[in-house]
């Protein structure tokens, strides 16, 4: 077989190489790809992402807050993903709902870049740091006080992310500053918060396979996430419990379902609550630099 492997014509033992990097970038490394945040490792070099994200916020009532929302809301979140290389990642996001009218509309876009600086290797382990920013433009109303980049505020968000892969089990924290921004046809009142703090830590269990073959094998991961927020203005405050399940198949489609339900909190939302369906599809080495 060594011997065998040595003759192979040169395109082929570069396809044998590319799945492997696919199998070790993209699935022994699956139980980083969080539901509700980004970790620090990045999308491999030269690679394209695309998502379908679906949001579901159910008819609720809020009493405390005066917040009675009785129609069911929907958001749909399609998003472009570009390893540019294997520091630096891209997503350009687009949103729509109907979530600030009774009826569904276009509301605005933002982008993402997150630059990875800091990684230690070892066997079945490794550590990453990253830093992120991110920035939106969006026309909606501005009703509530939880500042969100994801289609109800304008503004910009930067921050930290740390990754510790233990074996099967992944490790994240993020932390991060928010700064809102006045929304492109309606603008903050004096009441409203304008800055805020985010934070989460999340961690991912890889479930199946229970051992790998090759890179056809389905991945089946869980996740448990605690995401919160706080607003130094006007000390409101929140924290998330949000679990989901996740299919990757064949090392590039990638299916998220996910919920967020709310623990503890004052703070006056649009909901409390969320659902999330998200389809993926990665092609990897997507396009050859020009020095190839």
């Amino acid at each position: 077989m060594p011997i065998g492997f040595i003759i192979l014509p040169f395109n082929k033992m570069k396809t044998y190489i590319f799945f492997f990097l696919i199998l070790i970038t993209g699935v022994l490394h699956a139980q980083e790809l969080y539901v509700f945040t980004e970790p620090a490792s990045n999308m491999p070099a030269k690679s394209i992402g695309i998502r379908l994200n679906n949001y579901l916020y159910p008819a609720h009532s809020n009493t405390e807050l005066g917040i009675n929302n009785n129609d069911v809301m929907y958001r749909i979140n399609p998003e472009l993903m570009w390893g540019v290389n294997k520091k630096l990642m891209v997503h350009f996001n687009m949103y729509a709902s109907n979530m600030h009218q009774n009826y569904f509309r276009f509301e605005g876009s933002s982008m993402y870049l997150k630059y990875r600086f800091l990684s230690i290797d070892n066997n079945h382990r490794h550590f990453r740091l990253a830093t992120y920013i991110k920035g939106s433009l969006i026309n909606n109303q501005i009703q509530y006080n939880e500042l969100n980049l994801s289609g109800d505020n304008s503004g910009a968000a930067a921050g930290i992310v740390a990754t510790q892969l233990l074996n099967k089990l992944a490790l994240s924290f993020t932390g991060g500053y928010i700064k809102g921004f006045n929304n492109i046809k309606n603008d903050f009142t004096s009441v409203q918060a304008t800055n805020s703090l985010n934070y989460s830590l999340s961690s991912g269990y890889l479930f199946f396979p229970f051992k790998y073959k090759n890179f056809n094998q389905p991945n089946l991961n869980f996740y448990t996430e605690f995401l919160g927020k706080y607003n130094p203005e006007t000390h409101e405050h929140f924290i998330d419990f949000a679990p989901a399940l996740q299919i990757i198949i064949k090392s590039r489609m990638r299916i998220d379902i996910g919920y967020t339900k709310q623990l503890a909190g004052n703070m006056q939302r649009i909901n409390n609550q969320s659902f999330i369906l998200r389809f993926e599809y990665n092609i990897f080495n997507a396009y050859k630099s020009k020095s190839n």
